[in-house]
C-alpha cells in the first residue's frame, strides 16, 4: 500500500498537475474510507487542499508535494484503522490530522484502564463507545487523569476538558476502580436571572447538570444510567450539596469551577478522601460569579501549583474540537483582550 508517483497519460503536458496513487486492497474497506457519497474523501480535500479520485482500488491525490504526501500517510493511517476493525468518522479524520504520528510514544503502563493499541494509542473504555483524544493537549491531560489523585483541566469551551474526565470515570468505574462517580458543579446563571424555577429541588438544579447528563449518556446506556442514578452510585448534585461530606473510592469531577468562590473550592477540595480521584474544570474566560467575587479557579491554581502529585493541564483554541467556528471565536475574543489589555497598560 505504498503511494506511487503516476505519470501523465499519453498526450498529457508533462507540465500538468503530478498525482500520487496509493492502492488499497480490500475494497469493501476502501468504501468505509471513501465514507458515505465519499464524504470522508471531501473533508480530507477541503482541508489538506488537494484533490482525491477514486480509480478502482486506488486513491488519486492531486496537489502540491507536501500535501500529496501528507495525504497519502493519512489515507493509509485510516484504512490501518478499518483493518483493525475500527471506525473512521469525522472525529477520526480531524484526530489523525491534529496528532499525526505523535501518538507513538509509550503511554500508562498495565493497570492503568487504558488499552494501548499499535502505535501507543490512548483510548478510555466505556459501555457505548471508544473514547480517544483528539490534540495532544487532550491525550497528556488524559494520561493526567490517571496518573493524578488530584488534577485540573483549563481552557476555553469546546476544548473536552469535561467531556474526557466524565469518560475517564465511567472507565475507572467499570473496572472496580472506583465505587462511585460524583458529578458537580456551581449552580451560577450564565449572565441572567432565570427567577424561581418550578418543581422540587431536582427539577431546580437539573438544567444546570444538564451538560453532565449529557456526557453520561454518551458513556452508558440509558437503563444502566438511570439505575446507577437510583442507586447513588452516579450522583449528579450542585457544588453545595457537597459540603460536609468526605468522598472516598469516588471519581469526582467538579465542572464550571470558575463559577465557585475561594471558600466553595476550598470546601470541595478538602472532601477528597481514601481511594478517590478528583478533576477540576474550568475557563478563565467565562466568570459568571458577583463583580467583586474572586474566582475560586485562579486562587486554587495559584496557591496549588507547586505541590507534587497535583496536574495542571492546559487548553487553547488549538484544542477545540467543535465546529471550526469555535475556535474562531474564541481567538476573536482572545485578540480583543489582548489589545484592550495593551491599552490599558500603555
Amino acid at each position: 500500500m505504498e503511494p506511487t508517483s503516476a505519470t501523465p497519460a499519453d498526450g498529457q503536458s508533462s507540465s500538468g498537475p503530478s498525482e500520487v496513487l496509493v492502492e488499497f486492497p480490500d475494497n469493501r474497506l476502501l468504501i468505509d474510507l471513501c465514507g458515505e457519497f465519499d464524504r470522508n474523501l471531501s473533508d480530507i480535500e477541503h482541508r489538506m487542499s488537494v484533490q482525491i479520485l477514486r480509480r478502482g482500488n486506488q486513491l488519486a491525490i492531486m496537489g502540491e508535494t507536501d500535501s500529496q504526501t501528507a495525504a497519502a500517510e493519512l489515507l493509509q493511517t485510516l484504512y490501518a484503522r478499518l483493518e483493525q476493525g475500527r471506525s473512521v468518522t469525522a472525529e477520526d479524520i480531524d484526530r489523525e490530522m491534529r496528532m499525526g504520528g505523535t501518538d507513538a510514544e509509550t503511554g500508562p503502563q498495565d493497570g492503568d484502564q487504558l488499552e494501548m493499541p499499535v502505535g501507543g494509542r490512548v483510548e478510555i473504555k466505556t459501555r457505548k463507545k471508544l473514547v480517544e483524544p483528539r490534540t495532544d493537549a487532550q491525550k497528556a491531560y488524559v494520561l493526567s487523569l490517571f496518573e493524578n489523585e488530584l488534577a485540573f483541566g483549563i481552557g476555553p469551551a469546546g476544548t473536552g476538558k469535561t467531556y474526557l474526565a466524565v469518560a475517564v470515570g465511567v472507565s475507572m468505574f467499570l473496572a472496580g476502580e472506583v465505587d462511585r462517580i460524583i458529578l458537580s458543579r456551581p449552580a451560577v446563571e450564565a449572565g441572567e436571572k432565570l427567577g424561581y424555577l418550578p418543581g422540587d429541588m431536582k427539577d431546580k438544579v437539573d438544567p444546570y447538570m444538564q451538560p453532565l447528563y449529557d456526557a453520561l449518556n454518551d458513556f452508558l446506556p440509558g437503563k444502566q444510567l438511570a439505575k446507577l442514578i437510583e442507586e447513588k452510585r452516579i450522583e449528579i448534585a450542585p457544588l453545595a450539596f457537597m459540603r460536609g461530606r468526605t468522598l472516598s473510592r469516588a471519581f469526582v469531577v467538579l465542572d464550571e469551577a470558575q463559577n465557585a468562590t475561594s471558600m466553595q473550592m476550598k470546601m470541595f477540595l478538602t472532601r477528597l478522601g481514601e481511594g478517590s480521584r478528583m478533576v477540576i474544570t474550568g475557563d478563565r474566560t467565562q466568570v459568571d460569579l458577583p463583580r467583586g467575587v474572586p474566582s475560586g479557579l485562579a486562587d486554587a491554581e495559584r496557591l496549588l501549583k507547586t505541590i507534587k502529585k497535583i496536574g495542571f493541564n492546559y487548553f487553547t483554541s488549538k484544542d477545540v474540537v467543535r465546529h471550526p467556528l469555535v475556535a474562531a471565536i474564541i481567538e476573536a475574543y482572545e485578540a480583543e483582550s489582548e489589545r484592550t489589555l495593551a491599552k490599558k497598560s500603555s
